[in-house]
């Protein structure tokens, strides 16, 4: 019998889902509690690397998220201006293994929803509207406090609740996500025929204008500049002016730039915490809660399934719980997450400097061969 039996999961992203499946199975009693009053419908695409895929292969689901993505193995070099010349496609790396492509994008709904049934087909309860305000540790016990007077009680508690966990704050870890200097301008629009895989131009108006198709009719198109105010409301046109120096699949992008249009704005943040445990007691951080990247290479998402993975490894396989349990799981993710943090930023901070001397084939290789290996 497992150490603990009841968990509570704050937060039903990625990392939540993943974890919330893989200790359901191992027949632990686990209630997933999502601040939203629903399942998320919103958002525009994700990409997902070999090593996301080879976890969603282990849990069963890799069918169908290969059915409802779009999965290719190049990546192409484009140059800026009206002509995109193709300057190069590179074969990708494929990190999960040669069975698996190298990259998938999808719908990030449509991924929330494939682990959404799989949590719950596991047996995992997944609580909305469920806003956690406090908690307090007595015993072997953590009782959490919801916004609406509720009281809960668990075995462990863990905090999957993104960027500004508020788990990380009661437990007392001051880390908290810094802005890098960069913004993003997201669109989810309709897939050109010619889009089949991600191609990258770098210079023009934007340090990276790219695109990522999800599926047969859809894809997500992005610009990268530097980190200001924007307005929501005046996504569709900023990011149009923007696209207009770009040529090739741009030109329809563009087109489908308008008022009823997906667009969203963020600024690239970054934290990891490495100063100590990713755990206090019986409370414990997953995924963009202990650490948090721009999405340079992509990994954000893989990192929060792969800290799901080892998570439920050191849980399930273990008949006495103690603090050694939670710090073998934080040491054995801290140095792969560091790696996939810091390479991240720096790519980012290479291009916010000009950097043309920089070793980015050099780094784009270290993270490959620190992820192609299983967690």
């Amino acid at each position: 019998m497992a150490a603990v039996q009841k968990i509570g999961i704050v937060g039903s992203g990625a990392g939540g889902l993943t974890l919330a499946a893989l200790l359901a199975d191992a027949g632990l009693d686990v209630e997933v509690l999502e601040k939203a009053e629903g399942p998320s419908t919103l958002g525009s695409g994700i990409t997902l690397q070999g090593n996301a895929l080879r976890i969603f292969r282990d849990l069963g689901i890799w069918a169908e998220v290969r059915e409802r993505g779009y999965p290719f193995n190049e990546l192409g070099l484009r140059a800026p201006g009206p002509d995109a010349t193709v300057l190069a496609v590179l074969d990708d790396v494929r990190v999960g293994g040669e069975d698996l492509p190298a990259t998938l994008g999808m719908p990030r709904a449509e991924l929330a929803a494939i682990l959404r049934r799989r949590a719950e087909a596991a047996g995992a309860t997944i609580h909305y509207g469920t806003a956690v305000t406090g908690l307090q540790q007595t015993g072997g016990t953590v009782t959490v406090t919801t916004a609406a007077g509720e009281t809960l009680t668990y075995d462990l508690l863990v905090g999957a609740d993104g960027l500004n966990s508020t788990v990380r704050a009661a437990i007392g870890i001051e880390d908290r996500p810094r802005r890098t200097g960069m913004g993003i301008w997201r669109a989810f629009v309709p897939r050109p025929t010619e889009v089949t895989r991600t191609d990258l131009y770098y210079g023009g108006p934007a340090y990276i204008a790219g695109y990522c198709p999800t599926g047969a009719d859809t894809m997500y198109a992005y610009l990268v500049e530097d980190a200001q105010e924007r307005h929501g409301a005046d996504g569709p046109a900023i990011m149009g002016e923007l696209a207009a120096a770009y040529g090739g699949p741009w030109h329809e992008i563009r087109m489908n730039l308008n008022a009823s249009a997906n667009v969203n704005y963020t600024h690239f943040t970054t934290h990891l915490v490495e100063g100590g445990p990713w755990h206090r007691g019986r409370v414990v951080l997953l995924g963009d809660a202990a650490h948090s990247c721009p999405p340079t290479i992509a990994q954000g998402a893989a990192m929060a399934v792969e800290d799901a993975a080892v998570l439920a490894d050191e849980l399930v396989r273990v008949q006495v719980f103690d603090d050694a349990v939670l710090t073998r799981y934080w040491q054995r993710r801290l140095p792969r997450a560091r790696t996939v943090v810091e390479a991240s930023v720096q790519l980012g901070q290479w291009m916010l400097e000009g950097r043309r001397d920089a070793d980015v084939p050099g780094l784009m290789h270290l993270v490959s061969d620190t992820v192609k290996v299983p967690v």
